[in-house]
């Protein structure tokens, strides 16, 4: 795992080592576009530990990318799977932060409503839910929230006290 995973890291080095200062935007977006899908496919292929430290590097060389967010995302999906949740929320809440008109805020707010639910906090987790359905009401993840606080709604009818 080790040895894979720095294979990886080289082979990301490898892929930035161009001379980026003298490279066309394009050449700089088509380097930048390769390192990116590169990582997602060590996601894709559920090497999660390999895939965030791609994403990791990858925002720490291209920081001002469009791509950014999405790195930041995926970080925090990989934690997630790994079951490393409270990194998940770290993660999930600096795209939220640090990336307000990235497409991927809504993801990332379903995210942090799974994220609590798994560590039990079903208030928090509600009020994300509530957020996404409030914010991006025709989106896919308000669907999938939706979803969610019908399940909560359930559950807290099938556990309340009969009178």
């Amino acid at each position: 795992m080790i040895l894979k995973s720095l294979t990886i890291f080289l082979l990301l080095l490898l892929l930035t080592s161009t001379n980026l200062s003298v490279a066309a935007p394009t050449q700089r977006q088509d380097t930048t576009r390769r390192l990116y899908d590169r990582v997602m496919d060590e996601f894709k292929h559920r090497d999660y530990a390999a895939a965030m430290a791609g994403f990791q590097l990858f925002i720490e060389l291209h920081s001002q990318s469009a791509l950014a967010a999405n790195a930041q995302y995926w970080i925090g999906e990989c934690q997630y799977r790994m079951g490393r949740y409270r990194e998940a929320l770290k993660s999930f809440y600096d795209v939220v932060s640090n990336y307000p008109l990235s497409p991927k805020v809504a993801a990332s707010t379903l995210k942090l409503g799974q994220t609590y639910a798994k560590l039990r906090d079903p208030e928090k987790a509600r009020l994300m839910f509530d957020r996404v359905v409030d914010q991006y009401p025709d989106s896919s993840e308000a669907e999938v929230a939706r979803k969610a606080l019908e399940a909560t709604a359930s559950s807290n009818e099938d556990t309340a006290p009969s009178q």
